[in-house]
């Protein structure tokens, strides 16, 4: 039996939290024993996010394929088990780019090419390539209903309901309850308007997802089902929670998987959430505080670094505590009182990112963590700086550097992958996707994995420079992990270290959070382990420590 459709867009406002709206009834529908998939369309005509600016677009997701995709994607990955590919995430770019290779090589024998129906052929083919191994394909159509760019995605879902019928396609459409402060109170009138829009091209949502940082009273729900002809049990209030690991929970105790699935006539069983309502228990009950700073290139936009933030999150509940993240401008700690900056954090990070801005203060956070054996963790570009770092300050190379940052250094640590020589391209031209690792014996890489051969996803254009391989390792760094064909380093560790580890792929782009990463699991493990010897350090020096443990309860 071919797979059935929900379809989620959104109304009002965009940044509702369509991803994780959709994400969530993926997560209940997996835990009625249900395959699902999940696909996410972007309006914007860019081929794909990975040019575009972190301060415009947030994260890239890198798939194990090689694709970078929106960052809805890694909601996806984190709340299901679907198996994401370049195919989950398209752009109109991808698909004009496309259609315009189909008309040049001929395929349209002539015709004249248009959006209808050549355009919205090509969006539910997409849809229906991605459903094809699933019992239920979730859709996700990026940005607002009354967007120009969204019309022929709005469109292609109308022309599925049409094709397939009601019992195979569901509507699920967010919307926004503003409260308006001068007024003291709520207002529909937003869901209201932006129903009428969904109607205007076709489209009658069969749930409303309704944002609201407050609670809705019941007759302000059942207004808005009379005004938006919907059943009242389909206005669904999705409140602010403080942990979005809650969200399958809150849908949950409103049917939202109950309902989809009975407006497309599926039985299932009833969901088991109890490792859901585990984590969340966690989340709100931890039994102490740890403390994290991440020193990066583009803090000011959290979502930037948002698998990454999610990473130590999972990290912490798996140690039972709460995450207290500072997001430090690595610029920022350029200036000679970087130490007082850094003081009082249980681990540094170093997340990955492109360019020569800010990077003398990263090498400045990994030299403060190396000298005062704090569990320090670099991730892609904070690998490679940490070889920088030890190359300049304990193999005494002066002016070691990167061929990214300074082409003319004397001694390049890091320089530009052998098969990216001569290619200028910036899309898609990067090692990309997963490749497999083999770790070293009695390493912290190894010990954390508990195996010997790994896979993980990579994004970088710079690797490792082994003709210093000898130097490095002689003075004490470890390379602990390298590609099968010992081609590229992978894995650097500092023996002897309570934590000092630096990879050169993203681990934060496979964590779950009820499958949290060795890695991330391991350094918040050890940043605990920091802060608790520094605690009972400065009493016995008779000091109150940083934010002493009892007021760090929640």
């Amino acid at each position: 039996m071919s797979a059935k459709y929900i379809f989620v867009t959104g109304g009002v406002v965009s940044s509702l939290g369509k991803g994780l709206a959709a994400a969530s009834i993926g997560c209940l529908l997996e835990a009625r024993g249900i395959k699902v998939n999940l696909m996410k369309f972007d309006p914007y005509l860019n081929v794909d996010p990975g040019t575009m600016s972190p301060f415009q677009h947030g994260e890239v997701f890198v798939t194990d394929d090689g694709a970078e995709t929106d960052l809805d994607l890694g909601h996806y990955e984190r709340f299901t088990h679907a198996k994401l590919t370049r195919d989950n995430n398209l752009t109109t770019g991808r698909i004009y780019e496309q259609i315009i290779t189909k008309e040049r090589r001929g395929d349209y024998l002539g015709k004249t090419v248009q959006v209808i129906p050549h355009v919205t052929n090509e969006i539910k083919n997409a849809m229906r390539k991605v459903a094809a191994d699933c019992e239920v394909a979730i859709v996700e159509i990026g940005g607002t209903v009354g967007d120009i760019e969204s019309l022929p995605f709005l469109e292609a879902i109308r022309q599925m309901r049409q094709e397939l019928g009601r019992e195979n396609t569901c509507f699920a459409h967010m919307t926004l309850i503003p409260w308006i402060a001068a007024a003291q109170e709520l207002k529909t009138k937003p869901t209201q308007h932006s129903v009428k829009e969904m109607l205007s091209i076709g489209i009658q949502p069969d749930i409303l997802l309704c944002r609201s940082d407050r609670a809705v009273p019941r007759e302000m729900r059942s207004k808005i089902a009379a005004f938006c002809n919907v059943e009242e049990k389909a206005v669904i209030i999705a409140r602010d929670v403080p942990s979005i690991y809650e969200v399958p929970l809150n849908l949950a105790e409103q049917n939202v998987d109950t309902l989809a699935l009975n407006y497309l006539r599926i039985d299932s069983k009833a969901p088991d959430l109890t490792k859901w309502q585990d984590i969340v228990q966690r989340a709100y009950n931890p039994q102490d505080v740890v403390s994290i700073a991440i020193v990066g290139k583009y803090v000011e936009y959290e979502d930037s670094y948002k698998s990454l933030k999610e990473s130590l999150v999972h990290g912490a509940l798996s140690h039972n505590l709460k995450l207290q993240v500072t997001w430090i401008e690595a610029e920022g700690l350029e200036a000679h009182n970087y130490p007082e900056q850094l003081a009082g954090f249980d681990g540094i990070l170093v997340p990955g990112g492109f360019g020569k801005r800010g990077i003398e203060g990263m090498l400045n956070a990994i030299r403060y963590a190396r000298e005062n054996t704090i569990p320090y963790f670099g991730i892609c570009l904070g690998m490679q700086t940490a070889c920088i770092e030890y190359a300049r300050n304990v193999c005494g190379l002066t002016g070691a550097n990167s061929g990214e940052f300074d082409p003319a250094t004397p001694h390049r640590i890091i320089y530009k992958l052998r098969e990216l020589t001569g290619v200028e391209e910036m899309g898609g031209t990067m090692r990309l996707g997963a490749w497999a690792c083999v770790l070293e014996p009695d390493s912290l890489a190894h010990k954390a994995y508990g195996t010997s051969e790994i896979s993980e996803r990579h994004r970088h254009r710079y690797e490792f420079n082994r003709e210093y391989e000898a130097v490095l390792t002689g003075a004490g760094l470890r390379l602990t992990g390298t590609t099968p064909d010992s081609t590229y380093v992978e894995i650097v560790e500092i023996p002897g270290h309570p934590f000092f580890l630096g990879c050169q792929f993203h681990p934060e782009f496979k964590s779950k959070p009820l499958e949290p990463h060795p890695l991330f699991r391991d350094f918040v493990g050890a940043s605990y382990k920091h802060r608790q010897e520094n605690a009972t350090s400065l009493i016995h020096e008779g000091h109150t420590p940083h934010e002493a443990v009892p007021a760090a309860k929640a």
